[in-house]
């Protein structure tokens, strides 16, 4: 059985069983039932499920794991978590995350206005607020407002423009005053994409003569006091732990410096976020080299070291690892609408007399065998090649052609079937040549669009069928009109899928660690709209479907790009109704067809490809 690089990514909350991917909590539901259930209230596009267990399990791994940390170290800062909004904003997850971690006091971050007001709106009461990112008069004034609505809150200065506006503002508010963190602008700078987050010439923080002037004007202007911690941030998906601890000297020196030149309150050290999660499906390909455990120790021992040898109290630790705690909880489940070679079958070959190379891919394909079937694919794909060449050249007709590709594709169907028993490497070097094109129900620009963006891996695999070898080396194709939307074949990572007559059975693929960031990246290219997203409860006896909320109409989509419907409607009514080529009755049958397009969502309707 194939698993798909499960026991790489998939964090133990998967199993593989009686050829479905399950979930591993519980009653141990099977993901496709679960589809197959949502799937009979008509809802046919793309779905996102989620899964609130998942996102408690992170949250409670890494409070624990820096609870073991502390207590093996005897630390005596304390520890605190919040979730930056920026990864996923989304009502269903955001309401999940608060309610999820109360018990923690789990705390959020925002780094706009939008994001600042949801979090006012929907924290826990006694949880943290931070504020990053760039802010302007009105952002640090809402930094006030929570203030005085008890909120623990800190607005991180990222210039000192931004201080002394807080500075002006504190003296004409109701006494209530945030608490305030400076960014440290490191040398020391993370790995991979996400590297330039730190370093020197990073976009945030202030260096360190910035800092000095920083705690001149907080004193001069009798608001030292209220400087209670340093923030830094080194990049998303930092996958080796040597920049973790290169970044955590430079900044427990900087806060015991910090603390000498007299800001006595600041007694925190904000790390950001980073925490790596491991997306790779192959086990030479794994990307992140620790462990959560590894993480905490090095983060606990390395600041209570530092504070030792400068003399100053251990600093309370405050982490806001979106990427770890998001990822997780998300499926994206999608049907595979068309196998292209589904239409190259027996009945499609025309009879006529053939010239002699097309007569030859008939006699291959009659005569292949599992002993010859490697080289009659070589030779079926070399005659193919000649074959078009010849068209091209005039030689032979359209008929000719239509021949040459309907054979060659049986060919490779057979040779595929003959040679599954061989071991995947040993096929990778035709592979390439012989893909299957998947056609799927969904947008990679909609919903995974870091994979376009940035390259970025998600794992793969389809829902059922597992316990049968998959034979085709896929490509996947998303249904935009783009030529981007696709997971071309990598030879380097290679996903094989089973051969499927959709015509008699349904096949689903899940793209999987996709909580975090792609919902809230998502674009609107071709207009396609948000999935259609359920929350899964899982149970002793099974599972609940909650919170099913429809993909949005091409209506909504409309309105979100500021068109007036009503106009929209009108001109098409206009339109059909002016229409000299049809009768009256005609013409409200097709009104009525506007109308319920205008009121179901764009994606394609699976039974047309029955």
């Amino acid at each position: 059985m194939l698993n798909y690089g499960i026991n790489i990514w998939g964090n133990q909350n998967y199993i593989l069983e009686n050829g479905k991917v399950k979930l591993n909590i519980l009653s141990k539901p099977a993901l496709i039932n679960i589809v197959e259930d949502i799937r009979k209230s008509g809802h046919t596009g793309p779905l996102l499920l989620r899964f609130p267990h998942l996102i408690e399990k992170q949250i409670e791994s890494i409070y624990n794991q820096f609870k073991r940390a502390r207590d093996e170290f005897k630390y005596k800062g304390k520890f605190q978590a919040l979730f930056p909004l920026k990864v996923n904003q989304y009502p269903q997850f955001v309401k999940n995350i608060v309610k999820l971690g109360n018990k923690y006091n789990y705390g959020l971050e925002a780094g706009s206005k939008a994001e600042l007001l949801l979090a006012m709106a929907y924290n826990n009461p006694n949880a943290p607020i931070t504020v990053n990112g760039f802010k302007d008069k009105e952002m640090i004034a809402l930094g006030f407002i929570a203030a005085e609505m008890s909120y623990d809150i800190t607005l991180t200065i990222e210039g000192l423009n931004e201080l002394k506006t807080i500075i002006e503002t504190s003296k004409s508010r109701f006494g209530s005053i945030p608490n305030i963190g400076l960014r440290v602008r490191l040398h020391s700078s993370g790995i991979g994409i996400w590297a330039k987050s730190g370093g020197i010439n990073s976009k945030f923080g202030l260096t360190s003569t910035e800092l000095i002037k920083a705690i001149k004007l907080l004193e001069k202007n009798n608001l030292l006091d209220k400087f209670s911690m340093i923030h830094f941030h080194i990049g998303s998906q930092i996958t080796e732990i040597p920049p973790v601890k290169k970044a955590l000297r430079e900044a427990g020196n900087i806060y015991a410096e910090l603390k000498k030149l007299g800001a006595k309150n600041l007694n925190s050290i904000n790390l950001g976020g980073g925490l790596a999660v491991e997306y790779s499906q192959d086990e030479s390909r794994v990307a992140r080299n620790y462990t959560l455990s590894e993480y905490t120790n090095d983060v606990v021992y390395l600041l209570k070291e530092i504070a030792l040898k400068k003399g100053v109290d251990e600093p309370d630790i405050f982490i806001e690892s979106g990427r770890y705690i998001a990822a997780h909880h998300a499926v994206l489940v999608a049907p595979v609408l068309e196998l292209f070679s589904g239409e190259y079958t027996e009945e499609k070959l025309i009879e006529k007399t053939n010239p002699p190379l097309i007569q030859e891919l008939y006699d291959l394909y009659e005569t292949i065998n599992k002993a010859n079937a490697l080289e009659f694919l070589h030779d079926s794909i070399d005659h193919m090649e000649s074959l078009l060449t010849l068209f091209d050249l005039g030689y032979i007709d359209l008929q000719d052609r239509s021949n040459t590709e309907v054979l060659v594709n049986l060919i490779i169907k057979k040779a595929v079937i003959l040679l599954k028993d061989k071991h995947y490497k040993e096929l990778l070097s035709i592979q390439e040549r012989v893909q299957e094109r998947y056609l799927v129900n969904f947008s990679i620009f909609q919903s995974i669009p870091d994979l376009w963006g940035l390259e970025q891996h998600f794992p793969v695999m389809p829902l059922d069928k597992l316990d049968e070898k998959p034979t085709r080396s896929a490509s996947i194709w998303d249904i935009t009109c783009d030529s981007d939307g696709e997971i071309g074949f990598n030879p380097q990572k290679p996903l094989f899928l089973h051969d499927v007559d959709l015509s008699k059975d349904d096949y689903f693929l899940g793209f999987f660690l996709v909580g975090a960031y792609q919902e809230v990246l998502g674009m609107k290219h071709n207009l396609f709209t948000h999935p259609t997203e359920a929350t899964i409860q899982i149970t002793k006896d099974g599972y609940d479907i909650i919170n099913l909320t429809e993909a949005q109409s091409i209506c909504d989509i409309f309105e979100d790009l500021d068109y007036d419907t009503k106009e929209i409607s009108k001109n098409l009514n206009i339109k059909i109704e002016h229409s000299n080529l049809l009768k009256n009755n005609e013409k409200e049958y097709i009104l009525n067809e506007i109308k319920s397009l205008l009121n179901d969502n764009g994606y394609l309707k699976n039974e047309e490809y029955r």
